[in-house]
């Protein structure tokens, strides 16, 4: 039994049999993780009241569907959904081209970055284009349980 009042909320396992909302494939052993890796996750069934985050690498290769997951869709609650690029003499660098849209806006993002989607703004989808190095992903949303709705 853990003796830290505190300890409980540093999260270092990936919820099983979560959904990973880069892949939409299910976590844990069974999956296929070769382009992509969750690494952390947090919502309000593993710490009381917690909001939805999410850690997860994207690996180079050559195996990204022509149109990833998830599709388009919208949250009742803002997120943010965040590609660093891990170039460490070019930071700013994302090392591949992602595809991402906001409502029926294509962006086209190589530069490490953050995006707001505030609440009820249909985003997506997701469609990695490229991946030269490693790019971590990150996004959190104000919910306490990641949820789309079409």
């Amino acid at each position: 039994m853990d003796e830290s009042r505190y300890g409980k909320y540093i999260i270092t396992e990936l919820k099983q049999g979560s959904k990973a909302a880069v892949t939409g494939q299910e976590t844990g052993p069974a999956a296929d993780m070769r382009s992509h890796t969750p690494l952390l996750y947090l919502d309000d069934q593993i710490i009381r009241d917690a909001f939805y985050v999410e850690c997860v690498w994207i690996w180079p290769g050559d195996f990204y569907p022509e149109e990833a997951e998830p599709k388009k869709h919208a949250h009742d609650y803002n997120e943010v959904i965040t590609f660093f690029g891990t170039d460490p003499d070019n930071p700013n660098d994302l090392c591949g081209e992602i595809e991402f849209w906001l409502e029926d806006e294509r962006h086209l993002l190589t530069k490490s970055c953050l995006i707001f989607v505030p609440k009820g703004l249909k985003h997506c989808p997701l469609v990695i284009r490229r991946v030269d190095r490693p790019i971590f992903h990150f996004a959190a949303g104000t919910g306490g349980v990641y949820i789309q709705e079409s």
